[in-house]
């Protein structure tokens, strides 16, 4: 038996040695290396605080005590040691565990993140609630280097340190290297810094200055020469200056020394931060050797069916096409918020290097960047999941619409994305887009007519621009067509003479021909119209073909609230056109779970054979309610 197998719960390590601490890290270690890759999630992350975990398990008492661990990517061993290891087999699978903390999923789970850079700003409001009720629990904050380049989190540091609160923030470094010279020196400072002897040995100087003459200048100087010596040897003065104290940094992966400085920190009073440095993949070689791309794995996967080995995602397509115009036009510029690999741009990177900006977890910045190349006669093209364009929806109103700014927004992860659940679904860009004036809104049916949309965007001069697609595979992109540009607000006739008319967006044009052909075996004929633009809509369509059909069904892959569907129905209002023959089809007002990408569109009635039913209910006035409520 394994030491893992005799963990149900944090308390159960407590008595633990320091050697039986470690075989429990390898036990753990050895967990996520055999499971993960098997069925997918946040590997390379996972191994490298396994250590730090056990450490914080170790010394702190949760639920009582609270850890916030940024974003979740390193949350996995938390999970473990909180009464979760038999589930990390279903982690990320629809009914089994999230891939993230999640409130709902444990008492060890204060606070649930999908997004970076958010946990010191919850923990501190954690901890001022804690002060305010009058309990003793301690706070504290896990969040890595990545999420330390979004301006949130210096935003949470800044207004902890203003406030002088009792909260700790374990900043997960696994960037730099662990120089044995700066280790010995660090070790030493904690040592002395944390030391009760020196507290109170250095409580009783300030006391003793405070008695004397000329106290203000005394203490002003003694606080300088603190200072400038601790700026000589400690690389943490940012965050004493922001009002935290410093220590670190120490070894991530040595148990025992993380173990001996929480010990000492755990009840020191106001803002500190440790500072430990870890390595992504740990204990893995081929992670170790190349953690950005074992970061997160995904289990095999045979080739979807009907697809060959040529089938490209729409994320690839992306990736290739922009690459592709940007050799025939220097003017183009691509900038995405540290999601480089995912939005297919390592070619780009690679090829136009003096064009790329990777700015990091800030896509707030990211945006205004964009907007500001904008304003010189750069064609910036900005790269984002539609989950994190929202946390730019300010810059994106404000400093591109606003301005009438030709920013092209290339929108990856639109709709369902699947395992990650609903943290990083993108199913609201439409909604949110939408309301902001002068935007233009698209999305294509298949790879070819993405390439053309992006062709289209790029040389789309009159405002913003924005084309979202899912993370799927895309059907028919044919490479060697020329590159067309498509008419602002146009759409497609994909068939005729039936009286159901289908408006169809994006992913769920192809399912709504599906849909179509299912309805005909039932002696239903409907049209299937290829609404490529939301905004704007093809009003001349409209009014010409609208009243031909006795049923109109919207199907978008986006909340059905404040969608493509709402849209057509203002217009039906506006225009005094029948709206008691209209139905929208879209994802439900709630929040999906993770799962399968096909399991959700299932769960949410959006495949081909739930269309069709739903349609065929509408048509003969059926009140059943098909859609499978799995939330």
């Amino acid at each position: 038996m394994t030491l893992l197998e005799k963990v149900n719960q944090p308390v159960d390590i407590k008595q633990f040695s320091g050697e039986e601490l470690e075989q429990l890290c390898q036990d753990i270690r050895d967990a996520i290396i055999e499971i993960i890759p098997a069925v997918g999630g946040h590997f390379a992350s996972s191994l490298g605080v396994v250590e730090l975990t056990v450490a914080l398990h170790y010394i702190y008492n949760t639920p009582h005590d609270k850890f916030l661990f940024d974003v979740g990517h390193q949350g996995y061993v938390h999970k473990i040691l909180t009464g979760r290891k038999d589930d990390l087999k279903s982690i990320r699978q629809f009914g089994g565990i999230s891939g993230f903390l999640k409130r709902e999923e444990s008492p060890h789970d204060p606070f649930g993140a999908g997004h970076a850079s958010t946990s010191i700003s919850a923990a501190l409001g954690i901890a001022k609630a804690r002060d305010i009720l009058g309990n003793d629990n301690k706070v504290i904050a896990v969040i890595g280097d990545g999420g330390m380049t979004g301006g949130l989190a210096y935003e949470g540091l800044n207004n902890a340190g203003e406030c002088k609160t009792d909260i700790t923030v374990i900043l997960n470094d696994n960037h730099m290297s662990i120089s044995k010279n700066v280790g010995a020196i660090s070790r030493y400072l904690v040592n002395v810094v944390t030391n009760p002897f020196y507290q109170k040995l250095r409580a009783s100087i300030w006391d003793l200055t405070g008695k004397m003459p000329k106290t203000e200048m005394i203490r002003t100087l003694a606080q300088r020469m603190e200072d400038s010596f601790k700026s000589l040897i400690i690389p943490g003065m940012l965050f004493e200056d922001l009002g935290f104290k410093y220590y670190g940094p120490i070894d991530g992966h040595n148990i025992n020394e993380i173990i001996n400085v929480l010990s000492k920190i755990k009840d020191l009073p106001g803002p500190k931060l440790v500072h430990c440095l870890t390595q992504k993949g740990k204990g893995c070689d081929y992670a170790e050797h190349d953690p950005i791309k074992y970061h997160g794995v995904k289990p095999s996967r045979k080739t979807p069916s009907g697809t060959s080995k040529k089938t490209y995602t729409y994320t690839q397509i992306f990736g290739k096409t922009i690459s592709e115009i940007a050799e025939k036009n220097p003017k183009i510029a691509v900038v995405t918020p540290a999601m480089c690999e995912g939005s297919g741009l390592n070619e780009y990177s690679e090829r136009f290097p003096d064009r790329f900006f990777d700015v990091g977890i800030a896509e707030g910045h990211a945006v205004t960047f964009g907007a500001g190349l904008a304003t010189e006669g750069i064609k910036p093209v900005v790269a984002i999941y539609s989950t994190f364009l929202q946390r730019a929806f300010d810059m994106v109103l404000h400093d591109v619409c606003l301005q009438n700014l030709p920013v092209m927004f290339a929108i990856d992860r639109a709709g369902l994305v699947g395992e990650d659940g609903p943290t990083h679904h993108g199913c609201m860009d439409i909604s949110y887009l939408n309301c902001i004036p002068g935007i233009v809104i698209c999305a294509p049916k298949n790879g070819t007519e993405l390439r053309n949309m992006l062709y289209t965007g790029i040389y789309y001069n009159a405002g913003p621009f924005a084309v979202r697609y899912e993370r799927d595979y895309a059907p028919e992109t044919a490479w060697d067509a020329e590159l067309q540009e498509i008419r602002i607000g146009s759409w497609e006739s994909l068939s005729e003479g039936g009286n159901i008319l289908i408006l169809a967006v994006g992913s769920m044009v192809y399912s709504s021909l599906e849909a179509s052909e299912i309805m005909k075996k039932n002696g239903l004929k409907a049209d299937v119209v290829n609404a490529r633009f939301i905004k704007p809509l093809d009003e001349q369509f409209l009014n010409e073909n609208v009243k031909n059909y006795e049923h109109i069904i919207t199907v978008e892959e986006n909340t059905i609230e404040g969608g493509f569907g709402s849209k057509i129905g203002r217009f039906f209002v506006e225009n005094n056109l029948k709206t008691s023959n209209l139905k929208h089809i879209g994802i439900p007002d709630k929040f999906v779970t993770h799962g399968a990408r096909k399991k959700l569109l299932e769960v949410v009635g959006l495949t081909p054979e739930l269309l069709a039913t739903q349609i065929e209910e509408f048509v003969n006035k059926g009140s059943s309610r098909l859609i499978r409520q799995f939330f």
